[in-house]
């Protein structure tokens, strides 16, 4: 597994669950508003505010949080592209831990994998836009009908789930939300989250999001009605 580091603790990335964060290297997504830079391209980077990044310390960690800790909420980079993800789950379940995965969908086939196994506790899925502007929104050629498989099995599974935009002026419109609302209507979970530019990769993203606004209040209120339960992170 390709760690690029963990946070020792967190009380937000796994609703409900005292967990530890482990981030995996490399993405096969370029959203320029990505706040992850350095795991998306694969350098091997240290993710900003983690310790430690081999898979050995990472479970000597995990051992000595045993009773402490609940879960483990893995995100990247994009971790369905690690060739060895479904094994150190695995690993991770021995020890006593829930699991959390975060995931652009990309790879419906490792999603249902996990599922099968009933290795996972919780998913949440990044939803980039509206499925006619996806690939201008990650910036690579996407299969639509993918993102479609990964909600379909999401939604029909029996853990629990959540789905998420991050919204950026001048990539998004309020339209855009009207769609996705469409899209994922009766979904459990959905979550708006604001859009921050401190880090992201491609600094020319902040010619596009100069002087430009989208309330998420708005947008909220104009489709929350299609989900569970719906909420803006900031």
């Amino acid at each position: 597994m390709n760690i690029g580091g963990y946070q020792k603790l967190t009380l937000i990335d796994f609703p409900g669950t005292l967990a530890t964060t482990v981030f995996t290297v490399g993405c096969n997504f370029r959203c320029p508003f990505c706040h992850n830079p350095e795991l998306v391209l694969g350098a091997g980077q240290l993710a900003s505010g983690t310790e430690n990044k081999t898979e050995k310390e990472f479970f000597e960690f995990l051992k000595k949080r045993k009773g402490k800790l609940e879960g483990v909420c893995i995100t990247g980079g994009e971790p369905t592209l690690q060739p060895d993800l479904i094994e150190f789950i695995k690993k991770v379940r021995a020890l006593g831990f829930r699991i959390k995965l975060d995931t652009n969908g990309a790879r419906p086939d490792i999603l249902k994998k996990l599922l099968d196994l009933k290795l996972l506790d919780f998913v949440a899925m990044d939803i980039k836009n509206q499925p006619k502007r996806y690939a201008q929104t990650v910036g690579v050629r996407v299969d639509t009908e993918r993102m479609q498989l990964s909600v379909d099995l999401i939604r029909s599974s029996r853990v629990d789930y959540e789905f998420r935009t991050t919204v950026v002026p001048g990539i998004h419109t309020e339209k855009d939300f009207l769609v996705i609302a469409k899209w994922l209507a009766g979904a459990r979970a959905y979550y708006l989250q604001e859009y921050r530019e401190d880090v992201i990769l491609d600094k020319k993203l902040k010619q596009k999001t100069k002087g430009k606004k989208i309330d998420l209040e708005k947008i909220q209120n104009a489709i929350s009605k299609n989900f569970g339960k719906m909420g803006i992170r900031r």
